[in-house]
């Protein structure tokens, strides 16, 4: 407990647990199939299987965080992983579906306590020189866990089954635990108490938001179950500001969103998500269907994409100090946005790797260049004893994007297939490519907005701070001149 944290390995513990969370949003949709036929279930059902886990991990994360603040940040996270792996070993033994979605249910209950305090305890972890390239290696194994999903998922299910998906995360948990207990020391938030209400306010909220845009896709956006849903976390949603202006100890403290770089910032968040993950969601289907890949070649031929951040995004917590944790936001979802202009332009039914490799490697290297800018963003933002809290925030409006831009290009996507008939394969496929090509031009837009927003984050040269307010930064100078 009184020892000095090893940078390396205390990383490594944070980040592993974190990877096993990011993977599980993606990792069973190459794998739905096997287990559709092995338990018999209907499309409906199969549905629930994903969305039963992003439903408890989104809605969660705040609750997480807090958790960690009161109870101790690397407790709550071996709770998490404990919780996280029995899920997982539910997951496997299921033999009915019914079973499955409770146990994906679990899994996303551990997982919304693991990812918002794993960043928490590498910048705890790491002195305050280092934190840049120690968040920046977090983002990039965060991104690629997302990324690497749907391959890992397809690539474990045909070579052994698919509850061997589940069995890698009890694998992952059971190295990840003693390297927490051996170098990452323990640490706390600011407050003592709990508030519980906000709780389950924003919880309420956000699992009703996220199951309205997951319903978007099969009953649309005016369907009145839908419109029910949203009209829900509008009064949850005030009820939560209103109680947060008067709890003592709140969950989310309003005074955050008085801070420009905080705000920013996650809008930063929630638009890269929701452009990347539509873009990946279809992608995907596109290297399947129309160019006719396995689910094995498909993740090779996206690895300049998936494999870029990891390289990149430490680089880019280094020099996001120097250069502006705004203005590199701002090139990579620029880069990004190009990236996916570059797909757009040239998909077709035929299309050679030649002419979309420089493409993937170039979405690959905007999101290097945000992902760990924009976590030093949020967390300069705050005070120190205020990260669980920040992040929690951060990483709930990345879910919300990323479900968000899936439900968003599948409604762009499936409306060029409405009233026409498919009378041959290859009408069906050029129509799934127009339909895709529309779908991310849609993303180019959200993507560009996130760059405008991100060039207005202020800059601030010490990386180590970097988007605090103008008010802390002056009470710093007013400090060190007395």
């Amino acid at each position: 407990m009184g020892t000095a944290p090893r940078p390396g390995p205390a990383i490594l513990a944070a980040a592993l647990p974190m990877f096993m969370a990011s993977l599980n949003n993606l990792v069973v949709t190459n794998s739905l199939p096997l287990i559709g036929r092995d338990m018999a279930a209907s499309e409906t059902n199969l549905q629930w299987v994903v969305n039963g886990y992003v439903l408890a991990f989104a809605g969660l994360m705040l609750t997480g965080a807090a958790l960690g603040d009161r109870f101790g940040r690397r407790r709550v996270f071996l709770w998490g992983i404990g919780v996280f792996a029995l899920g997982s070993i539910a997951c496997a033994l299921s033999p009915v579906v019914f079973l499955l979605i409770p146990a994906r249910v679990l899994q996303g209950v551990g997982a919304a306590a693991m990812l918002p305090l794993s960043l928490t305890l590498v910048t705890a972890s790491v002195p305050a020189e280092r934190r840049g390239a120690a968040i920046g290696l977090w983002g990039g194994v965060n991104g690629l866990g997302v990324a690497l999903g749907p391959l890992v998922g397809g690539l474990v299910a045909n070579l052994f089954s698919w509850q061997g998906i589940f069995y890698i995360n009890v694998a992952v948990a059971l190295v990840a635990v003693p390297l927490l207990l051996r170098f990452v020391p323990e640490s706390r938030g600011r407050d003592s108490e709990l508030d519980l209400l906000g709780m389950v306010l924003v919880t309420a909220a956000v699992v009703f938001l996220v199951l309205a845009i997951v319903r978007t896709s099969r009953e649309g956006w005016t369907s009145g179950h839908v419109l029910v849903l949203f009209a829900c976390v509008v009064v949850l949603l005030v009820l939560f500001l209103v109680w947060e202006r008067r709890a003592p100890h709140p969950l989310l403290p309003l005074r955050f969103y008085r801070n420009r770089a905080f705000v920013l910032s996650n809008i930063v968040s929630l638009t890269m998500f929701f452009g990347m993950f539509g873009a990946i969601f279809l992608m995907t289907q596109y290297l399947q269907g129309p160019l006719d890949l396995s689910a094995l070649a498909a993740g090779v031929w996206t690895l300049p994409w998936t494999a870029s951040p990891m390289l990149l995004a430490p680089v880019a917590g280094m020099v996001a100090g120097r250069l502006g944790t705004g203005r590199l936001m701002a090139a990579g979802l620029a880069v990004q946005a190009g990236a996916l202009a570059w797909l757009a332009l040239v998909a077709d039914v035929y299309v050679p790797y030649s002419r979309i490799v420089a493409a993937l490697a170039l979405a690959g290297i905007g999101m290097g260049l945000v992902l760990a800018p924009n976590a030093l963003a949020v967390f300069g933002s705050v005070a120190d004893d205020e990260h669980g809290k920040a992040s929690g925030a951060n990483n709930t409006l990345r879910e919300i994007g990323g479900a968000l831009g899936v439900a968003v290009s599948t409604s762009v996507f499936s409306a060029r297939f409405n009233g026409v008939r498919v009378r041959t394969p290859l009408q069906g496929f050029q129509l799934f490519v127009h339909g895709m090509t529309t779908a991310l031009w849609v993303s180019v837009a959200v993507l560009a907005a996130g760059a405008v927003a991100a060039l207005c984050i202020p800059h601030v040269r010490d990386g180590r701070r970097a988007g605090r307010s103008e008010a802390a930064s002056r009470a710093d100078e007013l400090v060190r001149s007395s």
